[in-house]
């Protein structure tokens, strides 16, 4: 059977990527999984002795290229995160810039590498309230008391919810199911995403089974798509570590919850960028028609753009393609820093043989336009 090697990052089912509330500490720790997302995030936006604006907090601070103007303060900023190091020069998103001027990037010379240049488009900024909920807490006093908190709140605010008590209401979307998170805390072997609106955490060290509201035992599958989506109250203490933040779940804390009436979700305004052309295979190796390849050899294909790994599931194949003909088991692994996808066989190839790679229709950039599909026949030598 085809074993298939994923990365971490997945898609949401494969459709555009939606707004999410996030913050600093999240981005710089995984620009890759946020690159070319919408985000909403929260904090202090002030502009630079050098012209630059940047909105920080406790964690760290991002640049600004902001639409109009930008309030000093305490602000709400939305809009893209782009890595410039995970585009190229002449991407046509980058052809309304001035790149010297607006990132510091000289265009004629050493392109930044990813994560060395980045910046929020933003589509706007604007004041922020303040941090909701836990009205009874004053200076460093914690909560002794589990205060009901919206996982948005806690998201956008941290700093503010750190080591306190909270109660939060969700959707339960197993491990990671739709992934809305760039990574998992692996702080149990339970931990779980929970999501409400635009934002979600995780919650870990509690077993998502219990007693509903007629007394029947139920329990929801980690990995069970069927379950998600299904409404959840959970109290617990509020942790943070490598750009994630979780809930460490009370004892007997977790039940079924109805879904809230005046839940409600925003629609974010797109950037407008020109069309980009859609990914394509630069680069592969072996060569189309080489001849006496390494009957251990595996195959390494580069493309032009960024892709999403959760698509190359069922749309990848490899058969010999000489009589008989009989497929090829394989693994695959993505190197998404150099867009770079190895296919790997369980066992040697046979000798003498043409083999076929072939990339099916429904591989997906990360900017949801598809792969045109490609075809990569070589012939295996005597040793």
């Amino acid at each position: 059977m085809v074993a298939l090697v994923f990365a971490l990052c997945m898609s949401a089912d494969a459709q555009p990527a939606a707004r999410r509330a996030t913050n600093i500490a999240a981005i710089l720790a995984y620009p890759n999984f946020y690159h070319m997302r919408p985000i909403l995030l929260v904090g202090t936006v002030a502009q630079q002795q050098n012209g630059d604006f940047r909105v920080s907090d406790g964690s760290g601070s991002l640049r600004v290229i902001p639409q109009g103007n930008a309030p000093d303060g305490r602000d709400e900023v939305r809009g893209q995160f782009w890595d410039l190091g995970r585009m190229k020069a002449d991407d046509p998103r980058l052809a309304g810039y001035d790149l010297r001027a607006t990132f510091h990037v000289d265009p004629d010379g050493a392109w930044p590498r990813p994560g060395e240049v980045t910046a929020i488009i933003s589509t706007g900024i604007a004041p922020a309230a303040p941090p909701a909920g836990l009205a009874s807490v004053a200076g460093s006093t914690k909560s002794p008391g589990f205060a009901p908190v919206a996982i948005r709140s806690i998201v956008l605010d941290a700093p503010h919810y750190l080591d306190q008590n909270v109660t939060i209401t969700g959707q339960f979307y197993g491990r990671n199911l739709s992934g809305d998170l760039p990574d998992a805390p692996r702080q149990s072997r339970y931990d779980f995403v929970v999501r409400a609106a635009d934002a979600a955490i995780w919650v870990t060290n509690v077993r998502p089974k219990g007693k509903d509201a007629q007394g029947r035992n139920f329990e929801l599958g980690l990995d069970a798509r069927i379950d998600t989506g299904k409404w959840l109250a959970i109290s617990g203490r509020v942790h943070q570590g490598r750009g994630l933040l979780w809930i460490d779940a009370k004892a007997g804390s977790f039940a079924l919850a109805p879904a809230p009436t005046d839940l409600v979700v925003e629609e974010e305004p797109p950037v407008r960028v020109p069309a980009v052309p859609p990914a394509e295979v630069v680069f592969s190796a072996p060569t189309e028609d080489e001849t006496d390849v390494p009957m251990t050899t595996n195959v390494r294909i580069q493309f032009s753009r960024d892709l999403d790994p959760a698509t190359f599931r069922g749309h990848i194949r490899v058969t010999y393609v000489d009589p008989p003909s009989q497929a090829v088991d394989f693994t695959t692994q993505y190197a998404a820093f150099n867009r770079v996808l190895e296919v790997k066989f369980t066992k040697p190839l046979q000798q003498f043989r043409m083999l076929k790679v072939e990339l099916l229709s429904g591989i997906l950039g990360t900017d949801k336009q598809e792969l045109k599909p490609w075809t990569l026949t070589f012939g295996i030598g005597g040793s």
